[in-house]
């Protein structure tokens, strides 16, 4: 039987990672790891989450999306109708993502940027998750879990691009993809990714979700006031923007 790390990595993006058509209005693409202790995220995030949910809606099957928090879809509709429940959510929420124990590592890509620099720009979603691995890797050795299984909760994009994705991770953890200057020995851990679908209702995945646009927001809209972005900060242990 393995031996599993003490920790668990949810993952989510912000923004595609395309660069023969970038969008003027968000030209950025963003990775987040949310960086758990197992036992604080069944024992602490998962409960909390929970509660806040049964707070709202009387149940714990909706999904938190930001998008769909943001444009006010589905269950989230009910935050155009009642003032009172908007700010009671909103405060709940931040609450929420600011009681939640976690490290988060993040990595922003200016595609516009990237792609006048370079004659053949590196996908940017390959340059992102070797950023946010590195990081991943020396808080893993600083918690001296060498050897151990580490699971890195992806969520499902489907079939063809879960086995790109797992692709491009799987020679990354195999020390394959020697992008950049610095070199980590993957191979110190047992780096194993899952792919779960959104309906899943992680509360990992949810936390990853909510977390990816307001890090994007923070370098795509500087000086602007960004407070989720604020709530975010301190979780921060790194947060690598290129080029």
């Amino acid at each position: 039987m393995p031996e599993f790390s003490d920790f668990i990595v949810y993952a989510d993006e912000s923004g595609d990672h395309g660069m023969v058509s970038i969008d003027p209005q968000y030209p950025v693409f963003a990775l987040v790891f949310c960086v758990m202790r197992k036992a604080d995220y069944h024992g602490v995030i998962v409960p909390a989450m929970q509660q806040f949910k049964f707070d709202i809606w009387g149940h714990d099957s909706v999904v938190l999306h930001e998008h769909e928090i943001r444009k006010s879809l589905g269950p989230f509709g009910i935050l155009r109708t009642d003032p009172a429940l908007r700010a009671r959510f909103f405060d709940g929420l931040n609450g929420l993502i600011e009681a939640a124990p976690m490290t988060i590592f993040a990595s922003v890509i200016d595609k516009q940027a990237h792609r006048a620099k370079y004659v053949n720009p590196w996908n940017p979603y390959e340059i992102a998750m070797h950023f946010c691995m590195e990081r991943l890797h020396e808080m893993l050795t600083r918690e001296r879990q060498h050897g151990k299984t580490v699971h890195i909760v992806f969520e499902s994009r489907g079939a063809k691009e879960d086995r790109e994705l797992e692709l491009e991770f799987r020679r990354i953890v195999g020390n394959d993809s020697h992008w950049g200057y610095r070199r980590h020995d993957f191979s110190r851990f047992d780096f194993q990714p899952v792919f779960m679908p959104k309906a899943a209702n992680s509360s990992g995945l949810q936390l990853a979700d909510l977390t990816a646009r307001p890090i994007a927001l923070s370098r795509l809209r500087r000086g602007q006031p960004n407070r989720a972005f604020e709530i975010i900060r301190p979780k921060l242990g790194g947060l690598k923007c290129f080029p």
